[in-house]
């Protein structure tokens, strides 16, 4: 084999830190297309990233060069920077959680995942976040423990 070959596409969820404040609404748009470029500039394909003020929606195709933990953490470091330059009296003390998850999603199911991620505003009318991220982990067969899982630092 000549060339090393892949596609590994991913659906990644993460939360704000407990005491930072919510995204507004009206950067929302924003955020979400410079955590498209982030994704870009590591050779990843951005698919959909959605979400709400308190917590993002990435689906993505991971760069074969680069490890998830350590793409989701240049994600999280390079979009929270740069959130803070929204407005700088606002968005201060921005931060996300520590955590994520993340779970594999096959090709023939993306579609699905961009419907659910495009839905997110109207899903979270229904259903807070942290119902939300049970249910995924749930259905992904994740064990976990609620302690951890929904750690505020």
């Amino acid at each position: 084999m000549g060339s090393s070959l892949a596609r590994n596409d991913i659906h990644i969820v993460f939360h704000i830190k407990y005491h930072s404040m919510e995204i507004r609404d009206e950067d929302l748009g924003q955020v979400f297309a410079y955590i498209g470029g982030v994704i870009r500039n590591m050779d990843g394909i951005p698919v959909e990233i959605g979400g709400t003020g308190n917590h993002v929606h990435i689906l993505t195709s991971l760069p074969k060069t680069i490890s998830l933990s350590d793409f989701v953490k240049r994600i999280k470091a390079y979009s929270s920077k740069w959130i803070k330059t929204l407005d700088k009296q606002y968005y201060e003390g921005f931060c996300w959680q520590a955590g994520y998850g993340a779970f594999s999603v096959s090709y023939n199911a993306l579609d699905n995942v961009v419907r659910y991620i495009r839905n997110q505003a109207a899903h979270h009318h229904r259903t807070d976040w942290r119902d939300e991220y049970k249910q995924l982990l749930d259905e992904a067969g994740v064990e976990y423990d609620e302690r951890w899982a929904f750690e505020t630092d």
